[in-house]
């Protein structure tokens, strides 16, 4: 099976295929001759289905730069390397039946991404960020019976998430959560407080970031040059790359979210749904003011 393997993997990148089909190989680990030297720069779409894969290579990006589509469907994979952020040309992604628990929020940043298919995985919250591209058309959250709260940026997109939003006890989960109502949803884990509309004030440690934030990309675009010895490593890491984005005004959101819900069977959306789930649009604002103006239907 191996050298079989071996065989198909060196055969694409002598003749330079576009498409490579490594389905049901009963696959643990991502294949080495994938990665191997330049990679496979000519490949377009890549079919590894129903293999037993639990994660994915951090130089993906780097070896496989030109990838269009990535299917994935039914592995086990648990994590997605912050780096499959660096696929820029990526516009279909399936990561459906896998174990995933968290979705990075780098896949929210694909700026080419048309199709993201997550159904039938472990996950609870949704990266603020995702559908924040335009591109972004057809996400499939199906089944993901414990995710109640879906960004406000997937409102109006084509959105499949029958089977979501069972009841789960508050105490059993690691999340800050948000209640409105008798509605809850858990926040991701990088929300480290919850601003609510009585907050008029910003938390210091959040003011300054968004400070430094605005003053380097303004002047130079570049946090390189910042060290550890000027600010923690903690901190320089989340400079380079948010929470999230303001649904209102795009600010970035570093430490703490103002998060307003929109019940899914509350919008013109439900006809569609027919009360197969049970989930939110939940914004995530910046501030009180944002928070105040915010309108899912605007």
């Amino acid at each position: 099976m191996a050298s079989e393997l071996c065989k198909t993997i060196s055969v694409a990148r002598l003749e330079k295929h576009k498409n490579l089909f490594l389905n049901y190989r009963n696959l643990q680990h991502f294949p080495l001759e994938l990665l191997k030297d330049e990679g496979l720069q000519y490949l377009e779409r890549l079919y590894m289905k129903r293999n037993s894969l639990t994660t994915l290579p951090e130089n993906l990006a780097q070896k496989l730069p030109n990838l269009v589509e990535l299917y994935l469907h039914s592995n086990n994979i648990v994590v997605v390397p912050e780096a499959i952020g660096s696929l820029v040309k990526l516009q279909c992604l399936d990561l459906s039946d896998n174990a995933l628990e968290i979705v990075c929020p780098e896949i929210g940043r694909l700026r080419a991404l048309r199709h993201l298919r997550l159904a039938n995985n472990q996950l609870q919250f949704l990266p603020p960020d995702l559908g924040r591209s335009r591109e972004l058309q057809y996400v499939y959250v199906d089944n993901n019976i414990h995710l109640k709260g879906l960004p406000s940026f997937l409102y109006n997109k084509v959105i499949g998430c029958s089977g979501c939003g069972a009841p789960i006890q508050v105490s059993e989960v690691k999340l800050l959560s948000f209640s409105s109502g008798q509605l809850t949803v858990f926040l991701p884990a990088e929300v480290k407080a919850i601003g609510t509309e009585k907050d008029h004030i910003l938390p210091l440690q959040e003011l300054a970031m968004r400070t430094l934030h605005h003053t380097y990309h303004a002047s130079l675009k570049d946090l390189d040059f910042l060290s550890p010895v000027s600010l923690p490593r903690s901190l320089l890491e989340l400079l380079h790359c948010p929470l999230g984005h303001c649904h209102r005004c795009s600010e970035p959101m570093f430490t703490i979210v103002y998060p307003k819900l929109f019940p899914l069977r509350e919008t013109p959306m439900a006809g569609l749904h027919q009360g197969r789930t049970t989930v939110s649009f939940v914004a995530y604002c910046c501030s009180t003011q944002c928070l105040q103006t915010f309108d899912l239907l605007s």
